[in-house]
């Protein structure tokens, strides 16, 4: 009986392709009894290089160059190709390398705000032409005007409101609270007037501080700012929630 040993090859091959027309690696199989110059037309749609223009690396599981593959005669399996081996695909065309999808080196187009208002045939003449947005002269002095009588509002009711003063809050949307003005003013956080309420019960956002900035003292979830229009100055007595009443 013969007890030599018979090596059997593995007819296919797992390798990993890499080419500069790719950030990451592809793993894909091949059979070793394919030719180079097949194995360059299966990796046409991979590496979206024409095979004529394609050169061949091999590279070992390590990533250690092993040598070029340039004879499309071959066969695959007549390189020293292991399963995990790498084999770079170089475009020799020149075309289609990693450098054009690299939007940090293509040469950016400036034009200036003036001379952009010049076009006629940019959104900025339309919207001019059509007197859209703020192009709408009339619209914006209108809107303009609107927000100033709503700071002048806000401002007369701030002005009419005192720290110390009980009061009811009313958000639409929202349900009645009573509470104490604990701030009158302008705030960091948001532009106008905003009035600093300690509510009666937890049914706030803060304590009194805002982005770091204290207004003023209270416990956590009591503390809410709203607008002065939203508070109704009054004599609301403070609710005794007593747990233990029957």
């Amino acid at each position: 009986m013969d007890s030599g040993v018979i090596v059997v090859t593995n007819p296919t091959v797992n390798v990993r392709l890499t080419s500069p027309n790719h950030y990451s690696e592809v793993l894909r199989r091949f059979n070793r009894g394919t030719t180079i110059a097949q194995l360059k037309g299966n990796l046409e749609m991979i590496v979206g290089a024409s095979a004529s223009c394609m050169e061949l690396e091999l590279y070992s599981t390590s990533d250690k160059f092993l040598l070029k593959m340039d004879n499309n005669d071959a066969l695959l399996g007549s390189y020293p190709v292991d399963d995990d081996c790498r084999i770079h695909v170089v475009d020799k065309s020149g075309g289609g390398t990693v450098e054009f999808a690299d939007v940090s080196k293509v040469e950016k187009f400036e034009l200036s705000d003036e001379a952009y208002s010049n076009r006629t045939d940019s959104v900025r003449s339309l919207m001019k032409k059509q007197r859209v947005g703020r192009f709408n002269e009339e619209e914006v002095a209108k809107k303009k005007a609107e927000l100033a009588a709503q700071r002048e509002e806000q401002k007369a009711a701030a002005d009419a409101i005192s720290v110390g003063n009980r009061c009811k809050v009313q958000v639409p949307g929202q349900p009645e609270r009573l509470g104490t003005v604990m701030y009158v003013g302008t705030t960091d956080f948001k532009p106008g007037f905003w009035v600093g309420v300690k509510y009666d019960e937890p049914l706030g956002k803060n304590n009194g501080t805002v982005d770091g900035k204290q207004y003023f003292e209270c416990e956590n979830k009591y503390g809410a700012f709203v607008k002065p229009l939203n508070v109704i100055v009054g004599d609301f007595p403070e609710e005794d929630f007593d747990l233990d009443e029957m």
